[in-house]
């Protein structure tokens, strides 16, 4: 199998003839292109099939009422008492609802909820109590009148139907429906938008030594059958969004191929989200062990996913990377020519 990966860039001096990528503000002349036990080698875009040309090129549909025209903030909320970075600090409903305005005020533009958390080692969460921490949460936001689309962070289809019952729109699958065959159901009957995440394992054992042949071709190949699984249960393509899912049994020499490598998952059609905020390998690399002082290393890798075109950006430091993400367009994407050299 051939894979290309778009050499994405964001210069103002634009050549003509540069290919929009996947309709946002990178473009792209040069490919990659890659096969496994192959060389790779750099070609210019012109030499794509036509069916890559178009996924690589076309506009993304709007995802869970948000434009995928540029990246995108995701603000993460996690109702439980074990997360790696925030565990305990929103459990409480009234401290889990001012979290939720506060991130919205710094420019969130979908809140990620979640009850159970997937930290490398832990155990899985009961649907009963997974239900209780999340649902109310997302009624009581939407009773206090917050607009903001809001995901549910679930692997299980009971879980996901009370908090779309409550206000949520939109599920995010850490185990892209292998987990719980009723989420699949859930996500067709309701026609709720579903992202999709690589993982090697489950939260309690996917560390023990992960891996792979290519992470990233992997990684391409995984998601590309979850993509065709959801298509057959029911959801459309149009209606699914993937993650590479860092730090989900993967090592950090994983996590770096991963993120060099982000645009090649454009070939898959979908929007990509990058959810990399504060995990163990920015500490590593960063030399900082406290998981909530990893934020500008955080920031680094976001604009480094943003370069490449990422969609949409899960975060823990909402204004921090909504500053970051001004700029960096401003600096960037702004005043393209198009005229060439």
């Amino acid at each position: 199998m051939t894979y290309w990966r778009p050499i994405a860039m964001t210069d103002a001096a634009r050549p003509r003839g540069a290919l929009p990528l996947a309709g946002g503000p990178c473009w792209f002349d040069r490919v990659e292109r890659l096969e496994r036990g192959a060389p790779a080698c750099v070609r210019p875009a012109a030499d794509l099939p036509p069916e890559i040309h178009d996924r690589l090129t076309a506009p993304r549909p709007a995802f869970g009422g948000l434009s995928m025209d540029r990246a995108r903030i995701m603000g993460i909320l996690n109702v439980t008492p074990d997360s790696f970075s925030d565990g305990g600090r929103f459990l409480a409903p009234e401290a889990a609802l001012a979290q939720a305005r506060a991130m919205v005020a710094e420019g969130a533009e979908i809140l990620d909820i979640g009850g159970e958390s997937t930290r490398p080692g832990a155990a899985e969460v009961p649907v009963a109590e997974e239900i209780s921490r999340t649902a109310p949460v997302i009624a009581a936001l939407r009773a206090a009148g917050l607009t903001t689309p809001i995901s549910i962070d679930t692997r299980k289809g009971p879980v996901a139907e009370a908090a779309l019952a409550a206000g949520a729109s939109v599920i995010n699958d850490v185990a892209a429906l292998t987990h719980d065959p009723a989420l699949a159901s859930v996500a067709a009957r309701t026609g709720a938008p579903v992202i999709l995440m690589h993982a090697q394992g489950t939260p309690a054992t996917m560390q023990r030594a992960p891996r792979y042949d290519d992470v990233l071709l992997d990684v391409y190949d995984w998601l590309a059958a979850r993509i065709a699984a959801a298509e057959a249960a029911g959801i459309a393509r149009d209606r699914l969004m993937v993650d590479p899912g860092i730090g989900f049994g993967k090592t950090l020499e994983h996590n770096l191929a991963l993120i060099r490598g982000l645009s090649l998952f454009h070939g898959l059609g979908c929007p990509i989200l990058l959810g990399a905020s504060r995990k163990r390998f920015i500490g590593t690399i960063g030399g900082q062990e406290v998981a909530e002082q990893r934020m500008p290393g955080s920031l680094a890798v976001g604009l480094a996913g943003a370069a490449q075109g990422v969609q949409l950006l899960r975060v823990h430091d909402v204004g921090e990377t909504r500053q970051a993400l001004a700029l960096w367009q401003a600096i960037t994407t702004s005043n393209q020519t198009g005229d060439g050299a």
